[in-house]
């Protein structure tokens, strides 16, 4: 129960109450918790002390808020290996995750600007970006350079819903035999925030992959932008997937 006498105010009691009750498996990931006027009758508080206990959760992910059914315990966010050389679309599969995509900007050949990170800063590339999301929700978005030479017509191929790994692999005969990537905390503004649906203030994981092949170092160079609030992205240390 509640401490009226406590220098802990009873919101944050009330919300340790709750958190303890998920923690417990009392209330399991997806179900409902009691409503406000329930709670409120139960530990002999107004509502607005149990609103103020809820927000306390909701801000830190553990609750949802869903108009006009009630507040439910947030479901845990799906692992995904996404930085696999299996690529994007073959490492959401993989966890049986239905994803589609969207090309933002069709793949054409372009100079690419001054840009230290880029390994084809100042020379040519094939360039395109698109939208993976998850039940209609966006996820990640993917700015992919591609060497000119090594995927002469990839300008061709609809790249729409399609394992860029796999048309590497089917159409070039080709496998990354290995690479590095670069992490940061970033956030977005313009077109990308609103593609991605994130306010200015939301940060975003983003990747910078670098592919090797056989054929050539750096052939593949992509950058990544990622959602992190409907999964858990992680990287398999010593594994080499290939597709």
């Amino acid at each position: 129960m509640l401490n009226p006498n406590s220098p802990i105010p009873l919101y944050h009691q009330l919300a340790d109450i709750i958190l303890e009750g998920i923690r417990s498996g009392k209330y399991p990931p997806g179900s409902k918790i009691p409503s406000e006027s329930a709670l409120a009758s139960t530990y002999k508080i107004g509502r607005p002390t149990v609103r103020q206990a809820t927000e306390i959760l909701i801000k830190k992910r553990l609750l949802i808020r869903k108009r006009g059914a009630g507040t439910f315990v947030e479901k845990e966010p799906q692992e995904v290996d996404l930085f696999s050389l299996a690529g994007t679309i073959t490492s959401f599969h993989k966890r049986g995750i239905s994803i589609t995509t969207r090309i933002l900007k069709k793949t054409r050949l372009i100079t690419v600007q001054d840009d230290p990170e880029n390994p084809f800063s100042e020379r040519k590339a094939y360039f395109l970006s698109r939208i993976s999301l998850v039940e209609k929700e966006p996820v990640l978005i993917e700015d992919l350079y591609l060497d000119p030479m090594l995927f002469m017509g990839i300008e061709e191929i609809d790249l729409t819903d399609r394992s860029l790994s796999q048309v590497v692999d089917e159409q070039y005969y080709m496998r990354p035999i290995g690479g590095k990537q670069n992490f940061r905390i970033g956030y977005l503004s313009g077109q990308k925030a609103l593609n991605l649906d994130v306010s200015q203030s939301t940060p975003i994981l983003i990747v910078k992959r670098f592919l090797d092949f056989s054929q050539k170092k750096n052939a593949i160079y992509s950058e990544l932008y990622c959602r992190t609030d409907q999964f858990i992205f992680s990287q398999k240390i010593g594994v080499t997937v290939n597709s």
